[in-house]
């Protein structure tokens, strides 16, 4: 299977260079190679890693621009003869207020309307084709720099303290720039930077103080090309790395502080931004419900603000707030590198994956029989304890609940329980969509919610003590004991989750794993990517000793910083969500009233003035277009998509996590459908 995937992306490959090789003689024509949009893009290749020239690359850019241009023109063409032939349009209604002199220069002119229209429809669709091919592909190499230049940023101080630590525990500088290297799992793109002044090092000849030079010049990241800029001059001054990098680090954790400041600034203004859209869509329901009360029905505006323009707000503002909102990079796993075969069973260990004991299926019949073995063993726990799975994979709890629900939906409309026709939804707008989306909602979102955040928290209890425990680590060194027995004093004095932890990994180490294998295993449990660098960095010095008090304290520095920063988000985030549940609370006691107070009582005086009437018409019928029960499903649906969206909303800004989310629209939608249960 994997020789058929080669082949065939090999295959894709060929041709793509076909179409570069091509249209080549065009670029040739539309570019100077000298010229500074092409050095832009060549600048942007280098720093996105893609392995493209330039002159290919844009080669093939302007082939599939063309071949797009070329579909999109005969759409276009297809378009404009369309609303001709159909009748949607006619040659007569086109007029561009040319003054004639003749009926037959009229007549000339009406003739060619059809003709231009078709070519003109052609070639703007065509334009626009050209345009999106591209200019999309262009934009490839200028989106990838961008990301890989914030997570270096990201990453950058936790690196640079790294670096730190193996230059107190006793490495030169070739070696740390080796194993700096080597750490693509915890401190990705700042690892592959490395990793090419390492290979340029390596199979090129090259001077490593060159090599830093030519990677200073080429990174995304300005911070990262000043750290190694300030790096070669203490490399070929002979200075003092291990100073160099103790200044660096304490500037870049001021640094990542200042970031995270900006950040959350930023993030208060888009919750004051979101006050203002969201009750957008309610200012124009209003507006649309008075014209309906006026007799100019607009029924498809409505529905349209419902059901398009509420959601469209919500999403925009979701992708609006992803391009600031700072996630935790990376997944917090550890490679096992060159550790044992129970570390790496373990390290692939899952649901289907029976771990250690893969390795040995084939060699001899007792192994299938312990994996087997193993199955029914795994079967039986999770049976016996579902909770513990649920919690540690929350989204497996959809293996369960969207059946379920689908089912019980099901059975409802086909026995006639729930609505299933739109008239039969206006009847009955509370229950028919209390059916139909809250029961899905709550059957799906509440286990969903309840596992995740007892995961989140699980994981945090981690991370919680880890500065204080760090702490207590380089004290207990600092006094010569070595770090498994500092450990052991740690988890003998302290409490919580960690020092639990502590406490099985020194008895891992007795029984006969090694100390690194014990820390990898221990962070691989709980995968959190801040824990991933802590361990990542304990375990590098302590190959060299095990005397690492100055490690360790830098451990502590790094994760103290992170703690300072992580108290600052999230008290200032809580303001933002509040804001967000406040305008939410806002919009529905809104639509309540403008339900109860002004549908109602309008519905009820345009019913009592018919009926006074008698009959007799001739006079203005103000409110006589309201139908109050669709409008009250249309508010219904409005607040409930209202609720979804400022939900994730408020996780994704709380915790940079969708999921986060869950537990919030569940209450938000909770809080809607009992203010409808009374109002609707």
């Amino acid at each position: 299977m994997s020789s058929l995937d080669a082949n065939s992306s090999s295959g894709l490959d060929r041709d793509t260079d076909t179409l570069g090789d091509a249209f080549y003689p065009l670029f040739k024509i539309l570019f100077d190679e000298d010229g500074e949009f092409v050095a832009d893009v060549e600048e942007k290749l280098k720093q996105a890693r893609m392995p493209d020239t330039v002159e290919l690359y844009l080669s093939r850019a302007l082939a599939v621009g063309v071949l797009v241009g070329l579909f999109l023109w005969l759409v276009g063409m297809l378009v404009g003869y369309g609303i001709f032939a159909l009748g949607i349009l006619s040659a007569s209604e086109l007029s561009l207020g040319i003054p004639v002199a003749s009926e037959s220069t009229a007549n000339l002119l009406r003739s060619l309307a059809m003709p231009a229209a078709v070519v003109i429809s052609g070639l703007v669709f065509g334009f626009l084709g050209f345009g999106m091919g591209f200019g999309t592909l262009v934009a490839i190499p200028y989106s990838t720099a961008s990301a890989r230049k914030r997570e270096i940023n990201m990453l950058l101080s936790d690196a640079i303290s790294f670096m730190y630590a193996l230059s107190v525990g006793g490495l030169n500088q070739l070696e740390i720039l080796e194993a700096m290297a080597k750490a693509d799992d915890t401190y990705g793109e700042v690892a592959r930077e490395f990793q090419s002044i390492v290979q340029e090092t390596e199979y090129f000849g090259t001077d490593y103080r060159n090599a830093i030079r030519q990677q200073a010049l080429i990174t995304p990241s300005h911070e990262l090309s000043q750290f190694l800029t300030d790096m070669l001059s203490i490399v070929n001054s002979g200075g003092d790395m291990e100073g160099f990098l103790d200044d660096k680090k304490d500037k870049h954790l001021r640094t990542a502080k200042q970031q995270q400041e900006q950040t959350l600034d930023t993030m208060e203004l888009f919750g004051e931004m979101y006050m203002t859209l969201s009750l957008f869509p309610l200012l124009l329901i209003i507006i649309l419900v008075i014209m309906s009360m006026l007799g100019k029905a607009q029924q498809e505006l409505l529905y349209a603000t419902v059901y398009g323009l509420i959601p469209l707000t919500g999403v925009g503002f979701l992708v609006l707030v992803s391009t600031v909102k700072q996630d935790e990079i990376g997944d917090g796993y550890l490679s096992p590198g060159d550790g044992s075969d129970r570390l790496e069973g373990s390290q692939r260990e899952g649901l289907v994956h029976m771990g250690l004991v893969e390795s040995y299926i084939g060699e001899f019949s007792i192994f299938s029989r312990i994996k087997n073995r193993e199955g029914t063993f795994k079967t039986k726990q999770l049976l016996r304890r579902p909770h513990i799975f649920f919690k540690q994979n929350p989204l497996f709890t959809l293996v369960l609940t969207v059946p379920t629900a689908t089912v019980i939906v099901t059975v409802a409309a086909l026995g006639g329980s729930a609505p299933t026709s739109w008239e039969g939804m206006v009847n009955r707008p509370v229950w028919g969509t209390f059916i139909w989306f809250y029961v899905p909602v709550y059957l799906v979102a509440t286990p969903l919610a309840i596992f995740h955040g007892w995961n989140v928290h699980s994981r945090t209890a981690i991370t919680g003590k880890l500065s204080d425990n760090l702490r207590k680590l380089s004290s207990a060194n600092d006094t010569g004991q070595t770090l498994l027995e500092s450990i052991k004093t740690v988890s003998d004095t302290s409490s919580g989750k960690l020092a639990d932890e502590f406490d099985v990994m020194h008895a891992k180490v007795h029984y006969g794993m090694s100390l690194r294998e014990a820390l990898i295993e221990f962070n691989n449990k709980y995968h959190i990517p801040r824990l991933a660098r802590t361990v990542k960095l304990i375990t590098k010095a302590q190959e060299a000793s095990s005397q690492i008090t100055e490690v360790l304290t830098t451990a502590a520095q790094t994760s103290e910083n992170q703690d300072d920063i992580e108290r600052e988000r999230i008290a200032r985030t809580r303001m933002q969500v509040a804001i967000i549940l406040m305008t939410y609370v806002t919009l529905l006691a809104v639509m309540a009233i403008l339900k109860t107070q002004f549908l109602d009582v309008m519905s009820g005086l345009t019913s009592q003035a018919s009926g006074n009437s008698g009959g007799v018409s001739g006079g203005p019928s103000f409110g006589g277009a309201i139908d109050s029960d669709l409008l009250s499903l249309l508010f219904f649906h409005g607040v409930t998509l209202q609720a979804v969206l400022s939900g994730f909303i408020s996780g994704y800004i709380r915790n940079a996590d969708l999921l986060a989310g869950v537990k919030f629209v569940v209450i938000l939608q909770t809080l809607a459908l009992a203010v409808w249960t009374v109002v609707g």
